[in-house]
């Protein structure tokens, strides 16, 4: 009996230890749940904060992307080609394209983000920053008298630039001034465009100095005027350059800037546009460009302000438009225009917008030479002669002196009739005499009274005529043909 007691009582322990043991299996486990919980709970929060910070940088990372993302998309609107320069410090790109019309000159974007729309805009400026030149630079721009015709000498800082020669009459001086002012390197030559009153002249410039840069919007041209430029260029300098829209040049403390070319396919349209910005001061050139060449620079939203405008195509109506002048705002203004031209330069419709603008106007046939110098913040203009507001703002060329001799109501030995008449400023249309005649050059027409043809000033044929059967004529096309004469089939008056 004491046996089955002993029997039971450790069947009873062993079952009594495996209970307990159960128990504490179950309680370590319950234990370590717990402390699992917690640990799984902080790896979690730590998960998912490395989660969040990850979005924020690959956020960060596509809002970098989009600014040249931005700029690829704008600068390669069906441009052929683009050419990017910097202006040394990494702050402004000039982007150009053989397309005027679309052509922009911006700086590094800056971004601004609005607090409502969470929305990135580009802001864009045409504009470069202003540097005020150091004290000891020097710039000047001589507008030279070449007649009817283009030529404008610029020197900064003991650099030079050449803006058009005369015309091929003009060649012997435009060597004579680089001699006199001994410049004996042109930094930049600009053919504004092939026509001969712009080029003709620089051949006589480029024998005497030698040139680093030739820009022109063509690198041919069929005249012998053309060929001559090509020619002095191909010896003196590297050949003719075509410039591309928003291309920049140092001229010492001096930018230059082309804002345009190649407008159309009419050359005065194809005229090379620049600006020569010194300090806060700048001289805008616009060769012979005419309306439509007006419109594209408008059209492309380049910056056109300036101190001094070149006015184009010597004061032609076709040029110089309201919406351009708006543009522009220039506080002088000088046209380039030969003393009794036959085309009557300047007009009265560009000399009207400039006079509704305020602008102080200088011309080369009334003015002669007119020199303007910069210290980077104002400009002055001395000029070879004086003239009145009156008689600047005057259209065409000088004033047409008519010498009108009065015969004596008397009848003396002499003459064969007697005539009386009072002095008149309109001109006779009777056959020419010793009595009536015209300041040579400064007529409208020139009629031969030998061939019966008329011509007008600068017709080559002209040059051919003697002295005795000229006829300087400042009455109207009509009358010439009702006195019998004809008009020539050259210059086609």
């Amino acid at each position: 009996m004491n046996g089955n007691i002993i029997t039971s009582y450790r069947s009873y322990i062993r079952t009594a230890h495996s209970k307990l043991e159960s128990n504490e299996a179950m309680n370590d486990f319950i234990l370590f749940a717990k402390k699992t919980k917690r640990y799984l709970l902080i790896i979690l929060i730590v998960l998912l904060c490395f989660t969040l910070v990850s979005c924020g940088n690959t956020d960060s990372r596509f809002d970098e992307a989009k600014i040249p993302l931005g700029l690829h998309v704008q600068d390669n609107r069906n441009h052929p080609s683009t050419s990017i320069q910097e202006d040394g410090e990494g702050r402004t790109v000039a982007i150009g394209t053989d397309n005027p019309s679309e052509t922009t000159t911006a700086t590094t974007p800056t971004f601004s983000t609005s607090a409502s729309t969470d929305t990135e805009t580009t802001t864009e400026t045409t504009q470069d920053q202003i540097v005020i030149p150091p004290a000891n630079s020097t710039f000047s721009v001589k507008f030279i008298d070449v007649g009817q015709a283009d030529a404008a000498l610029i020197e900064c800082d003991g650099h030079y630039m050449l803006i058009d020669g005369g015309g091929k009459s003009d060649s012997s001086r435009m060597y004579s001034i680089l001699k006199k002012e001994d410049v004996k390197n042109l930094d930049i030559v600009v053919g504004s465009h092939a026509h001969e009153d712009h080029i003709g002249g620089l051949p006589g410039a480029l024998n005497y100095a030698t040139a680093d840069l030739i820009l022109c919007p063509v690198t041919s041209y069929d005249t012998k005027a053309f060929r001559d430029f090509v020619k002095y260029a191909n010896l003196k300098g590297n050949g003719i350059v075509v410039p591309r829209v928003g291309a920049k040049y140092p001229l010492g403390s001096a930018t230059v800037t082309i804002l345009g070319l190649n407008a159309t396919s009419d050359t005065n349209n194809t005229s090379i546009v620049l600006k020569v910005q010194y300090g806060a001061t700048s001289f805008l050139f616009t060769g012979d460009a005419e309306r439509e060449a007006e419109q594209a620079l408008l059209n492309s939203g380049v910056d056109l302000s300036a101190t001094v405008l070149k006015v184009g195509h010597h004061g032609s109506d076709t040029s110089t438009t309201y919406p351009f002048l708006r543009e522009i705002m220039p506080k002088y203004a000088v046209i380039s225009v030969g003393k009794g031209n036959s085309y009557g330069h300047p007009e009265d419709n560009p000399l009207s917008r400039l006079r509704d603008a305020d602008v102080t106007v200088y011309r080369t046939d009334l003015n002669g030479d007119i020199v303007f110098t910069s210290d980077g913040r104002s400009v002055s203009v001395s000029v070879a002669k004086q003239a009145s507001y009156e008689s600047i703002m005057t259209p065409g060329g000088a004033v047409v002196v008519v010498t009108t001799v009065t015969t004596p109501a008397k009848t003396t030995k002499s003459t064969s009739t007697t005539t009386k008449s009072e002095p008149s400023s309109t001109t006779t249309t009777t056959e020419p005499s010793s009595a009536t005649t015209t300041t040579t050059g400064a007529a409208k027409y020139i009629a031969n009274k030998n061939t019966k043809k008329f011509h007008y000033p600068d017709c080559y044929s002209v040059t051919r005529m003697k002295e005795s059967n000229k006829w300087y004529f400042n009455g109207s096309r009509d009358e010439l043909i009702a006195l019998g004469y004809s008009p020539c089939g050259n210059c086609k008056p």
